[in-house]
């Protein structure tokens, strides 16, 4: 994202200071609890998601990210005019989508909020003509960057090392030989290398936090961003539902199971409802092996900013040398973010303060990535998410799906049998 040259600072380092301050205000005693969006019946919607406290919740995390919104805009010296009247519109939006969440039967479906965010904002914008001032206000990356920087206080090192060094043998393992392939074949596909990135993130590491950390590691285009991301979603509903069914026919271990759950299941929150599926043992194997593909977030996007301005710069006739001076204006700051917060509860804040803290950030976290995927609805038009006219990214994102299924089920087989 090209900044303005009287900004203050960077959209980047913005996020860093923006999504550290956020957690040093929780830290402090900032502590919002976490709103409830649960409810099967017209009655629970009255005694429990619109009951007094429960709204005092939602807009407590309402004055917090718009409070940071309209300081970000400050930063990075943005209309803040057109943002006061967009953000409240996009949260409601978002608002909307959370209260469908919640509802009992869409919870046994094990559907998330950001789809329901998605398709809410694809179908305003592909119903209605948004003027462009409203979507000029829109700032989709600067939402997940914050909710990525967040993502680290979940990404605890320690409580992966107790668990033991499978997990993290595992996720290496996956995420080198199921992105190498993955690049290698759309090379062979003839992909541009700039998708081939973002597809290859998005089927190693882990899903959407990937594919927007590598779309940020190279400026990447919100149109081939926002395909990548709808390939996810689509594909991960059908996983969570039927590996844990393949699982139990083919006689896995819950150790086994949760094991290929964990390395093949894109999106987080769809590897714990597919964990649950199976039991116990398989959730909690899952999301180890989910966070310890997490913790190689950072180092992914910082290994790939180097590779894009050397790779840059060997195509390009007059292009800049790739000193360190140039690898560092190019690289990510916002991983700097990632990491300082995941090192920051990992080894610093006392684990009774990180208990007190955790489902509070956890659940802005989940805010912005809410927000960021209704903003992408709202400014992407429905015919450039879901008919692409060159099927080859469809294609090789689907064999290196099916490549990544079958490589962690070996590997889970060796490891946790």
């Amino acid at each position: 994202m090209s900044v303005s040259k009287k900004s203050v600072v960077t959209e980047d380092w913005a996020v860093v200071i923006l999504g550290l301050a956020s957690i040093g205000l929780a830290l402090w005693g900032l502590v919002i609890p976490k709103p409830t969006f649960s409810w099967s019946s017209v009655a629970d919607l009255q005694g429990r998601v619109a009951a007094l406290d429960n709204i005092g919740h939602i807009g407590s995390q309402f004055l917090l990210v718009y409070g940071i919104a309209i300081l970000a805009a400050i930063l990075l010296r943005k209309p803040l005019k057109a943002l006061l009247i967009v953000f409240p519109v996009v949260f409601l939006i978002t608002l909307l989508a959370l209260l469908l969440a919640g509802n009992g039967l869409v919870k046994d479906l094990n559907l998330e909020a950001v789809i329901f965010s998605l398709a809410i904002g694809l179908a305003i914008s592909n119903l209605f003509t948004l003027p462009e001032w409203f979507k000029n206000a829109l700032a989709t990356e600067l939402y997940v960057k914050i909710g990525l920087v967040l993502l680290g206080t979940t990404v605890i090192f320690g409580d992966i090392l107790k668990a033991g060094s499978l997990g993290l043998m595992q996720a290496l393992i996956v995420v080198l030989s199921v992105w190498y392939f993955s690049f290698w074949l759309c090379k062979k596909l003839k992909i541009d290398e700039e998708m081939s990135m973002m597809l290859s993130s998005a089927v190693s590491i882990c899903g959407v936090s990937a594919a927007i950390a590598t779309s940020g590691a190279i400026k990447g285009d919100p149109k081939k961003l926002s395909y990548v991301i709808s390939l996810v979603l689509i594909t991960a509903i059908p996983m969570m539902i039927v590996m844990p069914y393949l699982a139990s026919w083919m006689g896995l271990s819950q150790e086994v199971t949760g094991a290929w759950l964990g390395g093949s299941i894109d999106t987080t929150g769809a590897v714990v409802a597919s964990g649950s599926l199976v039991g116990e043992e398989a959730l909690k194997i899952s999301t180890i092996v989910k966070f310890s593909q997490n913790v190689l977030l950072g180092i992914a996007a910082f290994a790939i900013s180097i590779y894009w301005t050397y790779s840059k710069s060997k195509s390009a006739a007059h292009a800049e040398k790739p000193t360190l001076k140039v690898i560092w204006e190019r690289f990510p700051k916002f991983v700097i973010g990632f990491v300082l917060a995941s090192l920051l509860f990992s080894f610093v804040v006392p684990s009774g303060q990180v208990a007190a803290v955790k489902e509070s950030l956890k659940s802005v976290q989940g805010l912005w990535f809410a927000l960021a995927f209704t903003s992408i609805g709202l400014e992407t038009n429905f015919k450039d998410l879901f008919v692409h006219t060159n099927k080859k990214p469809l294609y090789a994102f689907l064999v290196a799906q099916f490549f990544n299924v079958l490589i962690t089920l070996v590997i889970a087989i060796l490891l946790f049998r």
